[in-house]
């Protein structure tokens, strides 16, 4: 859930109380502003402590989950690997270069462009679904990944560190 949903679920929530922005920040020890923020959208971060603190307050209940089922990793990277070439490579070929470790013959472009280019939550993912298709632990994923990176010379710190 992003901030700006949170801000959103926290306005409805203040109003069904009576509660103006000011009341509703002195209670969460917050200033006027900062609430105001968080309600339009607008406001960049908020720590945990302080949302925990906003919810306390108004009843609500913060709870992390994960995004089973919401997300097709593997179909995400697939199309991510293909962005700015003429062909990508499928998922079932990626699900198996991910497991073993071997990239296909004639990939490597897309692995690199996928190593670069895709954001961090599809990869996640996708060794996530690998991990679980080809019956290797995410570790080993993860390892193959950073082999990939450094033999492609990637430019993703986090994958080569």
């Amino acid at each position: 859930m992003q901030l700006s949903e949170i801000g959103t679920v926290v306005r409805s929530r203040r109003e069904q109380l009576g509660l103006s922005q000011g009341q509703f920040a002195r209670f969460s020890g917050l200033s006027r502003v900062t609430i105001n923020q968080l309600e339009r959208g607008t406001l960049k971060d908020l720590g945990v402590a302080k949302l925990m603190t906003l919810g306390g307050v108004l009843g609500i209940r913060l709870t992390a989950a994960t995004t089973r089922g919401r997300v097709n990793g593997l179909y995400m990277a697939s199309i991510m690997s293909g962005v700015s070439l003429r062909e990508k490579i499928d998922a079932r070929q990626l699900s198996k270069a991910l497991g073993s470790g071997a990239i296909p013959t004639g990939y490597r472009p897309q692995i690199a462009v996928l190593l670069n280019e895709a954001p961090l939550e599809i990869l996640v993912k996708a060794v996530e679904e690998a991990a679980k298709r080809e019956a290797v632990a995410p570790k080993k994923v993860w390892a193959h990944l950073r082999a990939w990176a450094r033999d492609l010379m990637s430019t993703r710190r986090e994958l080569t560190a």
